[in-house]
């Protein structure tokens, strides 16, 4: 990481709910605020480290963003943080994290340190995160017959493990550094 702080950029369009938002996360990173898809588009470049993207905007919506910004092979972490409840379709979508709305301050600024810490990560351990985020929305969402009816959900528990035998040791690296992570947020608390 550079000398300077981290760069994250809010896409929302209800303004007031950036502008809170980004005082939450203001204090020690660089906020970009998008008030809609296009201007969101139109602000990321490579100094975005992570993007917190609403789902349900008019014109362009979070999930076109999403597409767009993978398409243009932008690499950072994103966030849907949203009003949708999370369907079955999110197991196609290239974020990394899902917050439903409303959220606290304490969840959105863990949520940007989270993703933030993962793109320090290599490919496949950032994938490993964001497929058992998308698992964890989802069993918290949904009963457990809509699960055992969806095949790509059922795939879903089989991927896991085949990426965490395969990422064993940088696994065991990552849960060092956040075991140490966690020690030191306790003496903070």
């Amino acid at each position: 990481m550079s000398e300077h702080p981290p760069t994250v950029l809010v896409v929302e369009d209800e303004p007031d709910l950036a502008d809170l938002y980004a005082a939450w996360l203001g204090d020690d990173y660089r906020v970009r605020t998008a008030y809609g898809g296009n201007e969101a588009l139109e602000q990321i470049d490579a100094d975005v480290d992570a993007i917190l993207l609403d789902r349900r905007m008019p014109g362009l919506s979070g999930d076109e963003v999403l597409m767009e910004i993978r398409e243009r092979g932008i690499d950072c972490r994103v966030a849907m943080v949203t009003a949708v409840e999370p369907d079955f379709d999110i197991l196609e979508m290239g974020f990394d994290d899902y917050l439903v709305k409303p959220v606290t301050k304490e969840a959105l600024r863990e949520t940007v340190e989270g993703l933030l810490r993962r793109g320090g990560y290599d490919a496949g351990v950032q994938e490993l995160f964001a497929l058992t985020s998308k698992r964890a929305v989802l069993e918290a969402e949904k009963n457990a017959s809509e699960l055992a009816e969806n095949a790509e959900y059922q795939e879903l528990p089989e991927r896991i493990e085949e990426l965490r035998e395969s990422l064993d040791q940088t696994m065991s690296e990552v849960d060092e550094h956040d075991e140490f992570v966690k020690l030191f947020q306790e003496f903070d608390d």
